[in-house]
Order: C-alpha cells, then sequence, then structure tokens
C-alpha cells in the first residue's frame, strides 16, 4: 500500500518514514474529533442518576464501544494485510497490535479476523451497528466462518442460522452454538483441533526453598471438567467455622482428592510397594518433646511435629534403631493402625466424619487417635473416630480439638487465641 520503511516513534514521536523520506504523521481528522468528543464525555462532571437510568447508560455506552470495536477490527485487518508490522520488527501483525495496542494476544487476533470477515457477515454487521448483538457475538461468528471457509472447496458461508442464535443468546451461549456448527460442518477437523488442544496439556510442578509447591497447568475442556467435578463435590464448605476462600477450598480439595487415591490403593504401586507418602521422624518428634527436630516428607522436606502425628494417626509404621553413627541396627516390619477387626468396628459405629455437621462418608476418611498412640494413647475403639481430611488437619496443624461426652457425643473447640495449636484432643477429663 505505501513504501513504508520504519516508524521513527521513539525517536521523533511525530515523523515516520513514509515513501523514502521523513515526513510527519497526519492524524486522521475523524479520530481527532473522536478524541476531543471522548476526552469532554470523561471529564465531564454528572449528576446523581438513579440505577435504572446508570444501567441504560451502560446499555448505550456498550454499544458505542461495539461499534468502535468493530471500525478498529475493519483497521486492524487493512494493516494486518501489509507488511508494515514486519518491517517495524514484529514477526506478525497481530504481535505488534497486541503490543502498540496494549492487547492480549487472542484479542487482537479477534480483531483481526473480525475485520476480515465483515464483508462476508453484512447482517451480522448490521445487527451489530443496530445493537442487536455485540462485538463478542460479532467475533465468535467471524471466526465461525473463517473456519468453514479456510478449505478452496467450502461453499459459501450462510450467517443467517448462526444469526438468529446469537439474536437470542449470550455471548457465552453463543460460543456452544458456534462450537456446534463448525462440528456439524466438518467432525474431522473438530476432533483435529480437540486433539491438539488436548496434546497442549502440560501441568508444571515447582519446588520453593521451604517446600512449598507452585503448581502451573493447562488442561483441555474435557481435562478441565473432568477436574472441576471431581473438586467441586469436595470444595463445599464444611461448616459454619468454615471461612475459607472458595481458593483455598478448591486447593484443599485437590490435596483430598490425592490423600484418597493414596489412601485407597488407586496410585499404580511402585517397585511392588504401596505408593503412599513417606515421613521420617524421630521418637521425640512423633510424641511432641520439646526441642525435637522436625519430621522429614519425601518430596517436601521438613514438616512439623503436628503434621507428623496427623500423617502416623492411620499409618503403615516402621521402628528403624540406629547406632551413634546413624547406622541401623534393627528395622522392624511395618505395622498397621488400627487392626483389620478395630477398623470394621470403627466403620459400623461412626459411619463417616465425626466432625459436627461434616457429612463427609467413611470411604473418605482416617482413624484419628483422641489421644496420639505416640503419647500413650490406646489403638482401642474407644480411642478412635473417623474423621476426614480436612477437618483432620483442623485438629493436629489447626489447633482445633475433638472431646466425646459421657453420652458418646462429639464435640468440638475451637483453639485457644492465647495458645499455640496443640496437636492432640483432649481426653475426657480435660473436656
Amino acid at each position: 500500500m505505501f513504501d513504508t520503511i520504519v516508524c521513527m516513534s521513539d525517536l521523533v514521536p511525530q515523523y515516520a518514514w513514509i515513501n523514502g523520506s521523513l515526513q510527519p504523521l497526519r492524524e486522521a481528522a475523524e479520530i481527532v474529533e473522536l478524541r476531543r468528543a471522548v476526552e469532554s464525555f470523561a471529564c465531564a462532571r454528572r449528576a446523581e442518576r438513579h440505577p435504572v437510568e446508570v444501567g441504560e447508560d451502560l446499555r448505550e455506552l456498550r454499544h458505542l464501544i461495539d461499534v468502535l470495536e468493530l471500525d478498529f477490527s475493519r483497521r486492524a485487518a487493512a494493516y494486518a494485510a501489509t507488511d508494515q508490522a514486519e518491517r517495524e520488527g514484529s514477526a506478525t501483525p497481530q504481535d505488534w497490535i497486541r503490543h502498540e495496542c496494549r492487547m492480549s494476544g487472542s484479542a487482537a487476533d479477534a480483531a483481526i479476523c473480525a475485520g476480515e470477515q465483515v464483508r462476508a457477515l453484512p447482517q451480522g454487521e448490521q445487527a451489530l451497528e443496530a445493537g442487536r448483538i455485540g462485538f463478542g457475538h460479532f467475533t465468535l461468528l467471524a471466526r465461525t466462518a473463517r473456519a468453514l471457509t479456510s478449505s478452496p472447496s467450502a461453499e459459501p458461508f450462510d450467517e443467517r442460522p448462526l444469526l438468529a442464535q446469537a439474536l437470542a443468546h449470550s455471548v457465552g451461549r453463543f460460543r456452544h452454538d458456534c462450537a456446534h456448527a463448525r462440528h456439524a460442518a466438518d467432525a474431522q477437523a473438530a476432533l483435529a483441533e480437540h486433539v491438539d488442544v488436548v496434546e497442549a496439556r502440560y501441568l508444571e510442578l515447582r519446588t520453593g526453598e521451604d517446600g512449598a509447591m507452585f503448581l502451573r497447568g493447562f488442561l483441555d475442556s474435557v481435562g478441565g471438567a473432568t477436574l472441576r467435578t471431581a473438586l467441586e463435590p469436595l470444595a463445599r464448605f464444611a461448616g459454619a467455622e468454615d471461612t475459607r476462600s472458595r481458593g483455598r477450598r478448591l486447593a484443599d480439595a485437590l490435596v483430598e482428592l490425592s490423600s484418597h487415591a493414596l489412601d485407597s490403593g488407586a496410585v499404580p504401586a511402585t517397585r511392588n510397594v504401596r505408593t503412599h507418602l513417606q515421613v521420617t521422624a524421630t521418637a521425640e518428634t512423633l510424641s511432641g518433646a520439646a526441642g525435637s527436630p522436625a519430621g522429614e516428607l519425601e518430596h517436601a522436606g521438613p514438616v512439623p511435629a503436628a503434621t507428623v502425628q496427623r500423617l502416623a494417626c492411620d499409618a503403615g509404621v516402621t521402628r528403624v534403631l540406629l547406632d551413634a553413627r546413624s547406622a541401623p541396627l534393627d528395622v522392624s516390619r511395618e505395622r498397621r493402625l488400627p487392626a483389620s477387626a478395630t477398623r470394621r468396628a470403627l466403620l459400623a459405629r461412626d459411619r463417616g466424619c465425626v466432625w459436627p455437621g461434616c457429612e463427609r462418608p467413611a470411604a473418605w476418611t482416617s482413624a484419628h487417635h483422641m489421644v496420639h498412640w505416640a503419647r500413650g494413647g490406646k489403638t482401642e475403639l474407644d480411642n478412635l473416630v473417623l474423621i476426614c481430611h480436612r477437618h483432620h488437619w483442623m485438629v493436629h496443624e489447626g489447633g482445633w480439638q475433638l472431646a466425646r461426652h459421657s453420652d458418646g457425643t462429639i464435640v468440638r473447640i475451637p483453639p485457644l487465641p492465647e495458645r499455640r495449636p496443640t496437636a492432640r484432643a483432649p481426653d475426657g477429663a480435660a473436656a
């Protein structure tokens, strides 16, 4: 279109090399007029208006923005049809628009696509300008048109069926309409796109200096729906005292889901040994003695004694005796707590988490010692209760306590502000 070499906006903001010579940049008169009008509107003082009137203002403003978005897309498509972005050092027109117009990459691509498809969507253009659909509808319509006409042998795109749905549906619902239309037109292409997205799945686990883990990843729609369906029931509020944010509840649900998979043996064995958390701790740490070192959790590093005691409540325990040089003298066989008969009786009695108001079933609980066995508590039915992952954490690391009344009912006691969290529940006398 023009023999433009390079823009010198950083060095001489109002000049550029055009047609082989340095020329002043001229701003379009209509844009100058529009900017003045927008600045005047933005700076104007406004009287207080009724919410109904404010809502009408929002509708009209959104329509005006949509009209401007459509004009922007036309100009973006015209710019993308030239090699100016490459001349200015950008890899693609989308990249130049993303950077120079302060947009996301997907928004820049949507603008170019909408501008390229305007001529193929005259009725959609009219509907937008009349305020009957939004720019979000139009970009989805344009992307669908581009996808269905990309093949040289493709039929001309008929916008009328989808436009009728755009007039009736929200942008979110219309996105589904477009997906259905693309699948109906070319199921193989839709499958290929889905496979590409699945191939893009990834999960990155980065461990911080203190053993905490940072997660970053991407899932396709089916994978994301699977994970969300599994987490949502576990992420519900767990009683009146549950003040966790939704993000915290979802994170706790992911940990609980993983713990359940390990507890139930659903995870494949490693070297013919059931996969599970491996904790190494001294007897002093397990009993909570003052001055004892932290425990060591595989893949996590040092963990507090309260965490060691929670994990040891219902775990396989192997005793290792060391000499003065830390060489093993004796290694016992693993023993599981509690015994099978006791566990069956516990399941029959409690039927699920005993925390008042909790509805976790027995399969999602572990046996908790009211008085921890490392402190002399016995692995007997009277000293055991079933408790879910969330409330087990609250009892050990969170400082809550469980006590049993003489009639057998369980009561919960919140942590005292002046006391540090305790790793064990009080016995009947303390209650």
